[in-house]
């Protein structure tokens, strides 16, 4: 990589008296070095990066930046506005709370800018809340010399200066610090007899993230742990940038005491820190009051108080799973990912195909399209709009399926490729099945191209224009010629098998998804249930409708069950737990399994065998019962929209009560009460 700031980069008696002609003047000079191939289209992406956050920072400070498909290398510009008598002029206005900015970094990254890139500019952002580095640069007399101490060349430290500094940095190998440093991320685990003396006994760990995730994320970082270290206080980050991240080691989290985000984009895997007292900020909060932000999470520590799982934890897509995982585990969450992205587009369609069923009857199949005739007064006339808006979302089913697999395993590189996929999976008739596949190959396509090494020139088209075309083709060549087929032979041999299914067959597998229903209760096998019924829904014939329908029915029984139990047996349950019985009916009723999760921890071995029993009864009934379902939701809600709806009410009553009489038979064979239950209370009649 050639240097990322040179003499000609340098301005040193900037003219500009706007933010648009700074940025402007110094884009210009990038430009004339072959940094930046489109001067307008790199300036419109500085607008809109600025248009989200204001980027100047307290004492005199402008960075705008950003990452964008114009810049060829990642590169630096700098200047320094000045007066006709050769002093820091008034400063141009980049939204800092202090004032205008005299010294100006221009940051230009690549949109395909590898970590090593990002790591230098990173290193530049943080050494600018170094006071002495900008008394420095606003000494400098000479472009080299300025050009040098930006580099963190050794002669750049004091050459065209007006005295000695301090500044010498060697950016290539900058990497966020703790504000006490550990040798590994194992010492946050050892105990307090192994640490030095003066040691500190607070420990937060912090997250720091921008929309860039350029220069505000590593300033951030850099501002905590300066302000960690005047307060003696341990300090670990996570920097979010635009390069990916690095989780902090899990002994890390544990053994701190607070948490402290200072973030404009969501957290990802935000779930790891629940539970510590937390403060959460924007980036610029943490820029300029890092202080204020540590003070307010120790006080919040001293008090007690815990932050609870929010629903800013990010999309399952983040929780792509520890360095250490396995393939296995890795490719359930990339699996997973993808069904909870199509979820939404399952039950908005299905929803609306199955209401237009229940008002205009299974004739509404063959009506003409509502664009060409749709009749206000028409019952008809509604019901086939709902119908055809339900089949066109659920025409999206296999490409988001698909894109959002893919999107698990590359990010958002394997975005187009995935839906590509998606789509020939469709036009072959390979289904639900081969959604799965496309996105799997898009996925390992986009990891296999991003591994080629290319030329500077062509990183910045690499994200935008490159990976798309050569993924795209790639998973077009092998799904329309290589495995497309032979998958859509898989699908319909399994659309066939469920068509056919009848008699102990049918119930067989109503078993079987109802055991795995009830579980883990909301966990991995339960998805996996639900995953296999609404891949039916994508071709729907009447043994898929029958899936449907069964695991729904199973998902309801466990919290229906210890709702029931609570009633019938109170003695045996903890007052907690009898509370959580009335919140149970409401979940039960509304098909959400989870809620049996609260017995099911304090009593596992009794619970779970009972709610398996009893879901696995359900299933077997509904599937015997023939019931139908094309909604991909259960509860009392969708009944009106079920097939033989009192026998499948029939059959979730009796997965209940079995559920019930056998969690009342486990409880009552042990000799001691329940916990929480006085001994008086466990001997009175229920």
């Amino acid at each position: 990589m050639s240097e990322m700031i040179t003499a000609d980069l340098v301005d040193l008696d900037l003219a500009a008296t706007t933010r648009e002609a700074a940025v402007r003047s110094l884009t210009e000079r990038m430009a004339a070095r072959g940094r930046i191939t489109d001067v307008e289209g790199f300036l419109a992406d500085v607008a809109a990066r600025e248009a989200r956050l204001p980027t100047g920072l307290e004492g005199g400070i402008g960075v705008p930046h950003a990452r964008s498909a114009h810049v060829t290398e990642p590169t630096l510009a700098f200047g320094r506005r000045v007066t006709s008598f050769g002093r820091t002029g008034s400063g141009i206005d980049f939204g800092a709370p202090d004032g205008p900015a005299d010294l100006i970094f221009l940051i230009a990254a690549p949109a395909g800018a590898d970590d090593a890139h990002l790591t230098i500019l990173s290193g530049l952002a943080r050494r600018l809340v170094d006071g002495a580095f900008t008394d420095a640069l606003r000494r400098v007399a000479d472009p080299a010399a300025a050009a040098a101490l930006l580099r963190g060349d050794a002669e750049g430290s004091t050459k065209g200066a007006d005295g000695p500094s301090d500044t010498r940095h060697d950016f290539a190998s900058d990497r966020v610090p703790t504000a006490v440093c550990t040798d590994s991320p194992d010492d946050a685990s050892d105990d307090a007899a192994s640490r030095p003396v003066d040691a500190p006994s607070f420990r937060i760990v912090a997250v720091t993230s921008c929309p860039t995730g350029i220069a505000h994320t590593y300033l951030a970082a850099e501002a905590l742990q300066r302000a960690a270290e005047d307060r003696g206080v341990h300090l670990d980050v996570e920097t979010q940038g635009s390069a990916g991240f690095t989780r902090l080691d899990p002994a890390l989290i544990k053994a701190a005491d607070g948490v402290v985000f200072a973030h404009d984009v969501p957290v990802r895997e935000r779930a790891r820190f629940a539970g510590k007292p937390a403060v959460d900020v924007g980036v610029k909060a943490g820029i300029d009051r890092p202080g204020q932000l540590i003070d307010e999470v120790r006080a919040r520590a001293e008090r007690g108080e815990v932050a609870e799982p929010t629903a800013t934890a990010g999309a399952p897509v983040d929780a792509a799973g520890e360095p250490g995982d396995g393939y296995g585990t890795r490719l359930r969450t990339w699996l997973m990912s993808g069904v909870s992205y199509m979820v939404p587009f399952v039950a908005a369609g299905g929803l609306l195909i199955a209401l237009a069923f229940a008002i205009g009857g299974h004739e509404i199949n063959g009506a003409k399209s509502v664009a060409e005739h749709f009749a206000w007064t028409e019952s008809a006339s509604w019901a086939a709009l709902l119908f055809q808006t339900g089949g066109l979302a659920f025409g999206f089913l296999v490409p988001v399926l698909a894109g959002y697999i893919a999107y698990g395993m590359a990010d958002r590189p394997g975005l187009a490729p995935g839906f590509v996929g998606g789509a020939v999976a469709l036009t072959i008739e390979a289904g639900f099945l081969g959604g799965l596949i496309a996105g799997l190959i898009a996925g390992g396509v986009v990891l296999a191209v991003r591994r080629v090494r290319v030329p500077a020139p062509l990183r910045g088209v690499m994200p935008v224009v490159v990976i798309p075309l050569v993924s795209s083709a790639a998973v077009g060549f092998l799904m329309f010629l290589v495995v497309g087929r032979p998958v859509a032979e898989l699908q319909e041999a399994l659309t066939d098998w469920l068509s056919g299914l009848s008699g102990e067959g049918a119930v067989t597998l109503g078993v079987v998804l109802g055991l795995m229903m009830c579980f883990d209760l909301g966990g991995p096998l339960n998805k996996v249930a639900y995953a296999f019924a609404v891949g039916g829904l994508a071709a729907p014939n009447e043994g898929s409708l029958k899936v449907m329908a069964a695991v729904m029915a199973a998902g309801m029984v466990p919290p229906l069950a210890m709702a029931l139990a609570t009633v019938v047996r109170a003695r045996l349950f903890t007052r907690a737990e009898r509370e959580n019985g009335k919140a149970a009916w409401v979940l039960g009723s509304s098909f959400i399994t989870e809620g049996a999760i609260p017995f099911a921890a304090g009593d596992p071995l009794r619970v779970i065998p009972a709610a398996m029993a009893g879901g696995a009864v359900t299933g077997g009934l509904s599937m015997a019962f023939d019931c139908t379902l094309r909604a991909p939701h259960g509860g009392v809600f969708v009944v009106p929209l079920i097939g033989n709806p009192w026998l499948y009410l029939v059959a979730i009553v009796a997965g209940t009560l079995v559920s019930t009489a056998l969690v009342v038979l486990l409880k009552s064979l042990r000799t001691e009460p329940a916990r929480g239950v006085p001994a008086e209370e466990a001997l009175a009649p229920a």
